[in-house]
């Protein structure tokens, strides 16, 4: 990669890290691996991110064959990975497993984002443990700055969306309490009940939809993996 320059070795590690080994590369894949293929949505999973570096990430990842993009009605482009971009998910997978297995949960706790926490949920949450009708819940995490506390996730038929502004509807269930207690149920690294029962997370409105928060929840794709750090 140009803003890089290379490492000048044949070894296929080398040629690889050239490719995938400029910053922010990997999580753009890791992004597409999870799903997204519109620029908005990739932008949602890398929010601190600028939208010219992704753009240029993206141009990159083509030119390598990992991506491909394909134009939809009224000019939607959409990005798909190639089968070389497929081969990796064992990869990415793996630097996740090894990520949450080896890092230390202080560490992991530091890097705290509301806007890629919320994102995670919406993506993993399972509708079914919710109310057939409509279902409004409401993330409150009062430490942080003013524009980024407050976050909506709407279920409705099935289909989960993320709001980051008052989408209008009643209140099924508000979530209030540390964004870091919320991260760390989410990683798997505390438990939902403990968080509630210690008062680090209150959970305020229909019961029904309270009790079963744990079931559709659920917890990232990583956190069943045995940690073998504290």
């Amino acid at each position: 990669m140009s803003d890089r320059g290379g490492y000048g070795q044949f070894c296929p590690v080398s040629m690889a890290s050239e490719i995938l080994c400029t910053r922010w590369t990997t999580l753009i894949v890791r992004e597409m691996l999870m799903g997204s293929s519109r620029f908005n949505d990739l932008r949602r999973g890398v929010p601190r991110m600028s939208p010219a570096l992704l753009s240029k990430r993206l141009k990159e990842l083509e030119r390598a064959g990992v991506l491909q993009t394909e134009r939809r009605a009224l000019g939607t482009v959409e990005y798909r990975l190639t089968e070389a971009g497929e081969h990796l998910r064992p990869i990415i997978l793996g630097l996740g497993e090894w990520g949450h297995r080896w890092v230390e949960s202080q560490l992991t706790l530091r890097n705290l984002d509301p806007s890629l926490l919320m994102w995670d949920m919406r993506r993993n949450l399972k509708p079914e443990p919710l109310p057939p009708q409509r279902c409004t819940i409401h993330f409150l995490y009062p430490e942080v700055s003013k524009a980024r506390q407050n976050w909506w996730l709407v279920v409705d038929s099935g289909k989960v969306d993320l709001c980051n502004s008052d989408p209008g509807f009643e209140i099924d269930l508000l979530v209030t309490g540390s964004l870091r207690s919320m991260t760390a149920v989410w990683m798997g690294l505390a438990r939902l009940s403990q968080e509630i029962d210690s008062g680090r997370l209150e959970v305020d409105g229909d019961d029904r939809i309270a009790r079963a928060m744990q079931a559709w929840l659920g917890l990232s794709s990583f956190a069943p993996i045995e940690r073998k750090v504290p």
